[in-house]
């Protein structure tokens, strides 16, 4: 079983960065598809980008061209670089795995779970 730790989260001015980190405790990431989601109060939990076995990355239209992901497989850790933040963007940052090849845009598909980190934009 895989435990991922999320950490990068806060309170940023819009236009503003962050950089959001996904830690695994065991495995490697080229063992799983890795995907990031959002959930904002009052929301569903929504697909942001994901990066596939092979290094393929994929972004929600919502942040494509603002948000980049990568990934340090000797670290085992994901990153999502976040630019030109917007009050929009605030919710609660989740990192997901699944064994699959392919990183789907259904929560469900998604086999663990970090805690989450809650990221801030103010206007």
């Amino acid at each position: 079983q895989v435990q991922l730790v999320e950490s990068g989260g806060g309170l940023v001015q819009a236009g503003g960065s962050l950089r959001l980190s996904c830690a695994a405790s065991r495995g490697t990431f080229s063992s799983y598809a890795m995907g990031w989601f959002r959930q904002a109060p009052g929301k569903e939990r929504e697909f942001v980008s994901g990066v596939n076995r092979r290094g393929t990355t994929s972004y929600a239209d919502s942040v494509k061209g603002r948000f980049t992901v990568s990934g340090d497989n000797a670290k085992n850790t994901v990153y999502l670089q976040m630019n030109s933040l917007k009050p929009d963007d605030t919710a609660v940052y989740y990192c997901a795995a699944r064994s699959g090849s392919y990183a789907y845009i259904l929560p469900r598909d998604y086999e663990y779970w970090g805690q989450g980190t809650q990221v801030t934009v103010s206007s």
